[in-house]
């Protein structure tokens, strides 16, 4: 093992503070009017309610709910789900494995969202959801409202009809490029028209304490009695553990003696988790560069493992699926249904819980403060 530390070469690609950098710098500049992103920056005082999921008396309807990472970062914000709509049998299984509740209130809805009714969800505060990256990722043909799975004007379609006091997507950083500024006007006026105030914020996983380095554009909108008392989310003061320590238990799990010094090789956040799609992508960690990246952390990214090293194992492990679910911010109980590749994909297109928590944190603020206002007045 201590072979392979010697020979395997840092890229420059992993100098993740300076890469961290690049993209607060792109964050910045990336919108040069202030209508795009109306909204300044600001933390939050966690108190113990904040803290305890089901005690803020606000629900959300997820779209597009996948493995349940959003739902998560909802959850221990507080929100009650009435409802998560997703089309994937894997993932809908993956939610109904990780909470009865749910499938005893019958609220996972295995659907078409081009064809989900929202009318019985009227007076749902909040819409929430993923939509589908490859119509806006770089890693894609970046086709956007031209591709078959852009699910943009389904989400206006279910906001028209229930009207949540807010809504929040989130989606890959292409969505944010220039290529879609008209698009981004395009929804912004839509959903103007209909009362609400709309902002986007590329953020990164990493700020908010998941090992990953993982860059999300963030919408926000907000009817316009609500707007003025939303901040997006400030950076965690404590800098994400490195792939090695949040991993090392597990890569140890069956006794491999080389664990110790991966772990000394593996000393910086990951790479972004890549999960695939439905046409293409299978269980790696993505495509050539990202597999370099992997290997500077001693990581093997050709496949998934089923299981931790044997004691006697030689060269560079791969992750498991639980691994890579820990990188992504899911919790060690959370269970994902399905074969190797269904669950891969499912963890890998997942939006990190507490990225999740953290945005639904400001919007659970901004709706109570919302709420004491009125009553104050």
């Amino acid at each position: 093992m201590k072979e392979l530390i010697n020979k395997t070469k840092k890229l420059p690609i992993r100098e993740s503070e300076t890469v961290r950098r690049q993209i607060d710098d792109r964050t910045v500049n990336l919108f040069p009017e202030m209508s795009e992103n109306p909204w300044l920056t600001k933390s939050i005082r966690r108190s113990a309610a904040t803290s305890k999921p089901g005690k803020c008396g606000l629900t959300t309807l997820e779209l597009c709910a996948g493995a349940g990472g959003q739902a998560l970062g909802y959850e221990q914000a507080g929100f009650e789900h009435i409802g998560l709509v997703e089309l994937d049998k894997h993932a809908c299984a993956t939610l109904r494995l990780n909470r009865p509740q749910w499938v005893k209130n019958r609220i996972v809805f295995e659907e078409d969202l081009n064809k989900f009714d929202g009318s019985p969800f009227k007076g749902a505060d909040i819409i929430s959801g993923g939509l589908p990256c490859p119509p806006f990722s770089v890693a894609g043909k970046q086709l956007g409202s031209l591709d078959e799975r852009n699910l943009f004007p389904a989400m206006i379609r279910l906001v028209d009809q229930i009207r949540p006091k807010a809504v929040m997507i989130e989606n890959v950083r292409g969505f944010a490029e220039a290529v879609f500024v008209d698009y981004r006007h395009s929804i912004k006026e839509q959903l103007k028209k209909l009362g609400y105030v709309t902002g986007w914020k590329l953020m990164n996983a990493s700020d908010f304490g998941v090992p990953q380095l993982r860059p999300r554009v963030v919408f926000v909108g907000l009817r316009s009695e609500y707007a003025g008392h939303f901040y997006w989310p400030e950076k965690s003061l404590t800098s994400p553990e490195t792939v090695g320590a949040k991993l090392f238990d597990l890569m140890a799990a069956n006794g491999w003696s080389g664990a110790s010094a991966w772990r000394e090789q593996a000393d910086e956040i990951a790479p972004t988790v890549v999960g695939g799609s439905h046409k293409h992508g299978g269980p790696d960690l993505g495509p050539t560069r990202s597999r370099r990246a992997w290997a500077s952390l001693a990581v093997d990214g050709i496949g998934i493992a089923n299981e931790a090293p044997a004691p006697d194992f030689l060269g560079m492990p791969k992750l498991t699926v639980r691994m890579v679910a820990r990188i992504q911010g899911f919790p060690d109980e959370w269970q994902f249904s399905g074969g190797k590749t269904a669950a891969y994909r499912q963890v890998g297109n997942a939006f990190p819980p507490p990225f999740a928590r953290a945005v639904a944190e400001q919007l659970r603020t901004c709706l109570s403060k919302s709420r004491l206002v009125r009553v104050a007045g």
